[in-house]
This record gives C-alpha cells, structure tokens and sequence, in this order.
C-alpha cells in the first residue's frame, strides 16, 4: 500500500503501510482522519467521499470505510446528514493549529466620500452590462477564450478605434491600440519600453496623480515637474530638461482642472519632434465636458511623437480594469513585449463585453446619462457652497468628476482640515496631496480641497456636502 493517497478534493489521506499492519486497517485509516480534521486539512463542513468512492480511491474493501466513518461519527469527529452524505462535523479534541494573532482593525469606511477618481457606482449600469456580456458570449469564437494578442481582443480595437476617432478626436488604428489592466499598468509598460532607450527621466505636471508618480519612479526614472498656471503646463520648461517623455493631461489637468492652451500643446508636440522624446497624454475624463466644447485629443496634432491613454474607471467604474493606449508605430512592439510579460493579456470576458457595448451605443448612452448626472451635482456642489461658505473659490468647473476649493489665506490650512475631516468621517484630499515629490507649490497659490463630487452613491450626496459645508463653517 501507497504511504499517501489521493483523497477527495484533492486533499491527502496519510495511510502509513507499517502503521496500518501495526494497528488494523481500519484504525489506520481512522487515526488518518483525526490527524487530517485536527491538522486543518479537513475543515468543517467538508463533505467527505462516499464509503463505495473513498474504497475505490484507496483499493480497500467499503466496509472498512463504512465502520471508520460510523466510528469517528460516534466520537464527534463527523457528522452524516440526510441526502448529503458524511462531513467533518468539528476539530476534535488536543492540540490543533494555533489562531493567527489578531491583526489591525481594518480602517473603519467614511462615512461620507469625495475623494476624487471614482464615478459614483451604484451607477454601474449593470442591466446593459449584463446584456452586452450575453450577446459577447453567444457570438464568441472559442479561441476568445485561450492565450491571445497582448494587445487585446481585436473586437475591441476596432471597436474602440472607431470611438476614439468620432468621440475624441484620436487618429489612430486597431494594430496601434493595446488595451491594458488600467491606466497605471499602461503607464509603466510605457515607461519599461522606453528605459531600453535610454529614457532616464519623466517631465510631470506639478500637481497630479501620486500613484502614476510612484509607477514612474518605481521603473527607476526619475522626475522632472512642470510648472502649472492659468494655461496649464508650462510646456516651454521641457527644452530645460532632460526628460525623454512627458506626462500630461491637456483636456483637463488633474486636479487644478485648467485645459493646456493651444500653443502650449503645439510647443511640446514640437519639443517631442526636435528632440525625439514622446508624450503621454492622459485623457482620463475626456467624455466629461459640461461649459464649453470638447477638447479634442491633442494626440491627433502628431499620432508618432504622442501617446493617447484613456480608460473605462471614470465612465464606468475603475473595478474593471480597462484601459487603452494608442501608440506611436515605432512603440507597439516594444509596449507589445512588455504587456506580454507583465499579464500576457488583459481579462477576455471584459473586452468582449465592453466591444459589444460600444458597438451597441449602450456606452455612449451611459455616458450621456452620466454627464447629466455629473452636471448637476457640479451646480448643486457650487450652490451650496455659495450659500454656507461663500469664502471658498471653486475652480476646474468646466469638465470632469471633480472641483478643486480654493481656502481663505487667513482660514484653516489643509493639514487641519484634512484632520478635521477625518474625525468627522470625510474622505477627502487636499491639493497639497497631488504635489508631484521635488515640485515647490506655485507662489501666491492659496492652499486648497481636491472635491470628487462624482463619487457618492445619489442618496449620500446630499449628506456629503452637508458634511462637508460643516468642515468649511468658520
């Protein structure tokens, strides 16, 4: 007899060939049992083999099998029930494994939220999802679902190629776009493909998102921020540095929510030309416009010195992992190479089923429904403002999920408030948050609240700006 045999569950039964003649067969396997309920390998509830599978699986006879379970059932180690079979009923008696110390209390949630980067999602919209999963999944080819492009499925490229162009602006094609696990991975396969050639530093805007900050620097790259003013980045700064590629967000920068003036975005597509550098443009909110016209994708002024980034977290929530980069030519193979690498592809199922919505125009009415909403709570957070705390300036209004509130010099500043907030369960972030590391706050910038005003489900918002006007109250 084998010393181990395979049990059900692809669990192990130790039955020791000297210990089973040394005891009895059936007290072997008995003692086998206890040893596998005490040692946590049979956890209770476990539903065991039958006494006929169990005496195959171990090529002993079934009454043997039959007494043990009915032994270790009298002493509590198992439990048969009705139309369901034998289970561990408990751990039995002595020593078991010990419990793991008790950790950390896990951070108790806020009570109220308005921390920018989320849409609100009790807003999902689920009903659409669900029928665009089946209508993806009835029409899938079975190679859908086995080892593929990296670049992702090519249902949605081409969907997504089309939505970018008539949406956006964006010149590009199916074979130039890679779909990856969000924003932050595309981010850093970007950085990793440029590394081999030579890049060795990364131009910011001064304020931004410090997660995308910590992706470059993890890649060994160090950062070069550009000062932001009225017009947004000071692109004319970059020919002072030795950036091989610059990050920006030209429709709508995050957070100050100021658009880059057109010159400013012909000076760094012309410095991306003369110097052959490359620029990111992080289009992050792009369908989001309430007070002015869309700002097209400023990757159409030159689709080989410009990559283009946008991603499915803001329009439908960021839990799906959807991203997209369209790439400069010369790019989609080394991108290509690291995608590879990282995850081999991004989920399948997702791709399928957001191509299919696109294609459908469940997105674009989603997205409308959702500037809607976006747009009135927008006028409502600026109402409500100007009536209980009418010295706080709002900015960035004009696009977006999000509203930066500008504070009185002479008022709290954002260490206390941001204190204040969290004692009285208010999710929230200050401007100085977003400071790219090695930037120096613009002089005369009065310090300020970054709001996500798009995050709370409907029947919390009210609540959250009632919070929120108390934290402002003199």
């Amino acid at each position: 007899m084998d010393s181990w045999a395979t049990f059900g569950g692809d669990l192990h039964l130790d039955l020791d060939a000297g210990r089973a003649r040394g005891l009895g067969l059936r007290a072997a396997l008995e003692d086998a049992l206890r040893t596998a309920v005490r040692d946590g390998r049979l956890a209770a509830g476990t539903r065991l083999p039958s006494s006929r599978a169990l005496a195959g699986d171990l090529g002993i006879a079934r009454n043997t099998i039959a007494e043990a379970y009915t032994q270790l059932a009298a002493e509590g180690w198992l439990a048969s029930r009705q139309g369901s079979g034998t289970v561990v009923a408990r751990p039995g008696p002595g020593p078991g494994p010990a419990d793991p110390p008790p950790g950390p209390p896990a951070p108790a949630a806020p009570a109220h939220n308005l921390r920018p980067g989320s849409p609100d999602l009790s807003r999902f919209p689920r009903t659409a999802w669900l029928a665009a999963a089946r209508r993806a999944l009835a029409t899938a080819p079975h190679e859908a679902f086995g080892y593929g492009d990296p670049r992702g499925r090519i249902e949605l490229r081409r969907a997504l190629a089309g939505y970018l162009a008539r949406a956006r602006g964006v010149r590009t094609d199916p074979e130039r776009l890679l779909v990856c696990t969000g924003y932050l991975q595309g981010l850093g396969l970007l950085c990793a493909a440029l590394r081999e050639h030579g890049l060795r530093a990364v131009a910011v805007e001064e304020h931004g998102l410090p997660p995308q900050h910590a992706a470059i620097t993890a890649r060994g790259l160090a950062l070069r921020p550009l000062p932001l003013d009225e017009g947004g980045a000071r692109t004319d700064e970059l020919a002072r540095t030795d950036a091989g590629l610059a990050v920006l967000t030209p429709a709508h920068q995050f957070p100050t929510g100021v658009p880059l003036r057109a010159a400013r975005r012909a000076a760094a597509v012309d410095w991306a030309r003369q110097t052959g550098g490359y620029l990111l443009e992080d289009d992050y909110d792009g369908e989001f416009r309430y007070d002015r016209h869309a700002i097209g994708a400023m990757q159409a002024l030159d689709p080989e010195r410009v990559v283009y980034a946008g991603t499915a977290s803001k329009s439908l929530a960021p839990g799906l992992r959807l991203a997209w980069l369209a790439l400069p030519t010369a790019l989609v193979e080394p991108v290509t190479r690291h995608k590879r690498l990282a995850d081999g592809q991004s989920g399948a199922l997702e791709q399928l089923t957001l191509a299919e919505l696109v294609d459908s125009g469940g997105y674009d009415r989603h997205v409308r429904r959702s500037r809607h909403l976006l747009r009135r709570r927008r006028d409502r957070l600026v109402e409500v403002l100007a009536a209980r705390a009418p010295d706080v300036r709002v900015t960035g209004l004009n696009a977006g999920l999000h509203a930066v509130l500008e504070l009185p010099a002479d008022g709290p500043g954002e260490d206390e408030l941001l204190h204040r907030a969290r004692r009285a369960g208010l999710a929230l972030n200050t401007l100085g948050w977003s400071l790219a590391p090695g930037a120096t706050p613009a002089p005369g910038r009065p310090p300020g609240l970054v709001i996500g005003y798009g995050s709370p489900p409907e029947h919390a918002f009210e609540p959250a700006l009632d919070a929120l006007c108390a934290l402002l109250a003199p």
